[in-house]
C-alpha cells in the first residue's frame, strides 16, 4: 500500500505531551529451545505513537503479548510511568491501558453503541451486569458512559450503525467499532495490534489519521502499534522499533529507520517505505 495522503499531526503533541509513559526493559521469552524476543529494550514516551514492526516471525506478536499481560517473559522488566507494571489481560483498564487485538472481538448480541460501553466496564464502580440490566447503582455510570460512546460514535462516523448488530455490518465499520470500544475508558496509553489488517486503502488513511489523533484526546495518551503495513507506520508514528529473530534491531524516527541497512536487509530488499 501507498500512503498517498499526508497525515497532519496535531500541533498539540509538539507544545505539550501528555499520556503514559511505558518502559520494556530487557524482555527476554523462550518457547522451549526457541528465543522468541532477545533483550528487547526500548520506550513509549508520554504523548508519542511508536511503532513495531519486522519481518514475519519478528516476535512482534509476542511482544504485543507480553505487555498485554499474555504471555509472561523469562527475563526483563516493563515499567508505567516509573513503577514496576505486570500486566493482566482484564484488569490493564485499571492501569489506564487499553488494547484493540488483530480479531474484533465484538459481542454478536449487542449493538454498536452497546459493545462500545462494554469496553470500560473496568473503568466504571459498577459491573457490565448493572449497565445490562439497568441495575440502580450503575444509573448514573451507564449515563456517563453512553454519553462517551454517543461522542465516539459521531467522532468516528457510526450515526448510521449506533443499534446495528456486528453481524450486519461491513468489516472497515466494524474495526471502528472495535478501536472506539479501546478508547471509551479514555485510557492514557493504547496498544494496537494489526489495526490496518482487511481494511482497504481509503480505510487505512482514515485510520492513520484517527491514530495520529489520539495522543491530543482527552487528557492525553501515549501509543504503542504493532503492525505490518510499514508505510503507515512511517506516517504516523514519532519513533519506530525494528525487531528481527526476536532482536531489536533499529530503533529512532521514521527517517532513520527508512535509511537504516539492516532494516533493508531484515525485510531482503522489500521496500520499507513509499
Amino acid at each position: 500500500m501507498n500512503v498517498e495522503t499526508p497525515v497532519t499531526r496535531p500541533t498539540s503533541r509538539d507544545d505539550a505531551r501528555s499520556g503514559a509513559h511505558l518502559v520494556v526493559d530487557g524482555v527476554a521469552v523462550r518457547f522451549g529451545g526457541l528465543t522468541a524476543l532477545d533483550s528487547v529494550s526500548f520506550e513509549v514516551p508520554p504523548g508519542q505513537v511508536v511503532g513495531v514492526i519486522g519481518p514475519n516471525g519478528a516476535g512482534k506478536t509476542t511482544l504485543f503479548n507480553v505487555v498485554c499481560g499474555f504471555t509472561r517473559p523469562q527475563a526483563g522488566r516493563l515499567l508505567l510511568d516509573g513503577s514496576p507494571l505486570r500486566p493482566v489481560p482484564h484488569q490493564l483498564t485499571r492501569r489506564g491501558i487499553s488494547r484493540s487485538l488483530q480479531g474484533l472481538g465484538l459481542f454478536p448480541g449487542l449493538s454498536v453503541l452497546e459493545n462500545i460501553v462494554a469496553g470500560a466496564t473496568h473503568s466504571t464502580r459498577a459491573g457490565f451486569a448493572s449497565h445490562l440490566f439497568a441495575l440502580p447503582r450503575g444509573d448514573r455510570d451507564e449515563r456517563e458512559l453512553r454519553e462517551r460512546a454517543e461522542a465516539l460514535i459521531d467522532d468516528l462516523g457510526l450515526g448510521a450503525h449506533a443499534g446495528a448488530h456486528p453481524s450486519t455490518l461491513p468489516y472497515a465499520v466494524s474495526k471502528r467499532v472495535a478501536l472506539a470500544r479501546t478508547l471509551i475508558s479514555e485510557p492514557r496509553l493504547v496498544l494496537l495490534d494489526e489495526p490496518a489488517g482487511g481494511l482497504g486503502h481509503d480505510d487505512i488513511l482514515e485510520l492513520g489519521r484517527l491514530i495520529t489523533s489520539l495522543p491530543s484526546r482527552g487528557s492525553g495518551c501515549s501509543v504503542m502499534l504493532v503492525e505490518h503495513h510499514v508505510d503507515l507506520v512511517m506516517e504516523v508514528c514519532d519513533r519506530i522499533v525494528v525487531l528481527d529473530f526476536g532482536k531489536v534491531i533499529a530503533h529512532g524516527t521514521p527517517a532513520e529507520v527508512r535509511n537504516d541497512p539492516a532494516v533493508a536487509e531484515a525485510y531482503l530488499g522489500a521496500e520499507v517505505a513509499s
